[in-house]
C-alpha cells in the first residue's frame, strides 16, 4: 500500500428534488485526521444519511404517515453539506479497516496513508479524530499545517482537550484571542464529545458553545454531522467536563449496572444469556420512556407497589447507598476529565 492510497471518486453529489446539496460554492470535503472508530462511526453515519437522500422508498414517519427518506432527511439539512471525504490515518491495518466498514461509499470516499497535511489541504471541514497523545506528538504541528487549515471548521472529538490548548498547539504563543479568532481569518475549532454509541448511531453528543458564536450556516453543519451518530446537546464549555463524566463514562457505569442487575437474575436461576438480553432491554425500555417525558421518579413508583418485591429490592439497594454511589463516580469522573485536560498524570490516585 502506497503512503497516498485513494479508492476512486465517484460523481455522486447528494440532492434533493433535482438540487444538489453543496451550494454554489462547489462540493464541500470533510477529512477526518485520525480515522479510527469514532471517526469510522461518524463516516459511516454521514454517508448513510446522504444515501438516503436519493432514497424514493416511502418509509414511515412519527406521525404514521409515509413520507419519502430524502424529504425528510431534507427537512434538517444546512445549506451545505459535504459530498467528498478522505479518512487519514498511519497504518495499513486502519485503511483496511476503514475500507472494509464503509465498502459500499467508497465511491466519495478517499484513504490517505501519512498524509495528513495533504488531508487537511484538500479539506473544507476537518474531524480530529486522534488520540490525545497524538497532539503532543504534533499532529497539528507538521510544516505546512498551520496555513492548511486557515479559515477552516476544525471538530474535535478529543477527550478532555479544550479549545486553548488546540490553538496552543497550532499558533504556540500566538494563541488567538477569542474576540480575534473570526477578524484574523484562523481557524475555527469546535469541541464535542460523542460516545461508544456512535457505534449503533445512538450516541448522546455534547457540543461546546463557541465563543465568539459560529455563523448559522456553520453552527447548523456540525449540528447536522454529529446528529448523524444520534442525539445532540449544546452546553457551555465549562460543562464539558460534566458532560464527558456523564455521557462519555456513562455507557461504562450503565453496563456494570446492567451486568449487576443479570448477576444476580443468574444466581437465581436464570440462564446468562437470556438473563443480559432481558436485563438490557428492561434498561433500553425503561430509558425511552424517560426520553418520552416520563420522570424517572415517578416511573419507579408505578413500578413500586407497596409492600411489593420491588420495594423489596429498592430499599436493598438505599441501604446500600447505590444512588449516592453512582452520584459520587459522575462527580469523580468529571473531576478526573478536568484533570486530564491541563495535562495531569495520576488522576485517579488514593483520595
Amino acid at each position: 500500500m502506497s503512503n497516498d492510497e485513494i479508492y476512486p471518486e465517484g460523481n455522486n453529489i447528494p440532492q434533493v428534488n433535482g438540487h444538489a446539496l453543496t451550494g454554489n460554492d462547489g462540493e464541500m470535503t470533510l477529512t477526518v485526521l485520525g480515522c479510527g472508530t469514532l471517526g469510522i462511526a461518524i463516516l459511516s453515519g454521514i454517508l448513510t444519511s446522504l444515501s438516503s437522500l436519493n432514497s424514493s422508498e416511502p418509509t414511515p414517519s412519527p406521525s404514521g404517515t409515509n413520507t419519502p427518506t430524502a424529504q425528510r432527511e431534507a427537512d434538517n439539512l444546512p445549506p451545505r453539506v459535504p459530498s467528498r471525504f478522505i479518512a487519514c490515518v498511519t497504518r495499513d491495518a486502519s485503511a483496511k479497516r476503514i475500507k472494509t466498514a464503509l465498502s459500499s461509499h467508497l465511491s466519495s470516499l478517499r484513504i490517505l496513508k501519512n498524509e495528513n497535511l495533504k488531508g487537511v489541504q484538500q479539506a473544507d471541514v476537518i474531524i480530529l479524530g486522534c488520540k490525545p497523545k497524538n497532539l503532543k506528538d504534533g499532529i497539528l504541528r507538521e510544516p505546512g499545517m498551520r496555513e492548511a487549515l486557515s479559515g477552516k471548521l476544525v471538530i474535535s472529538i478529543l477527550a478532555g482537550t479544550s479549545i486553548e490548548s488546540l490553538e496552543e498547539n497550532v499558533y504556540g504563543s500566538e494563541a488567538p484571542k477569542a474576540a480575534d479568532t473570526v477578524a484574523e481569518g484562523r481557524c475555527r475549532f469546535v469541541r464535542v464529545m460523542p460516545n461508544t454509541a456512535s457505534l449503533i448511531r445512538s450516541s448522546m453528543t455534547v457540543i461546546a458553545d463557541s465563543i465568539p458564536p459560529l455563523s448559522s450556516s456553520q453552527s447548523a453543519l456540525v449540528t447536522w454531522i454529529l446528529s448523524r451518530i444520534g442525539r445532540v446537546v449544546h452546553l457551555p464549555p465549562y460543562m464539558m467536563d460534566a458532560a464527558t463524566a456523564l455521557c462519555g463514562s456513562g455507557p461504562a457505569f450503565f453496563a456494570l449496572m446492567l451486568e449487576a442487575m443479570a448477576d444476580g437474575a443468574v444466581a437465581m436461576g436464570l440462564p446468562r444469556a437470556e438473563a443480559q438480553m432481558m436485563a438490557a432491554q428492561t434498561m433500553k425500555g425503561t430509558a425511552e420512556m424517560v426520553l418520552n417525558g416520563q420522570h424517572p421518579a415517578l416511573l419507579r413508583e408505578q413500578v413500586c407497589t407497596p409492600g411489593g418485591c420491588t420495594a423489596g429490592g429498592l430499599q436493598v439497594l438505599e441501604d446500600g447507598r447505590v444512588r449516592a454511589s453512582v452520584a459520587t463516580g459522575v462527580r469523580t469522573a468529571s473531576v478526573a476529565a478536568s484533570r486530564l485536560g491541563r495535562g495531569e498524570q495520576g488522576v485517579n490516585g488514593p483520595r
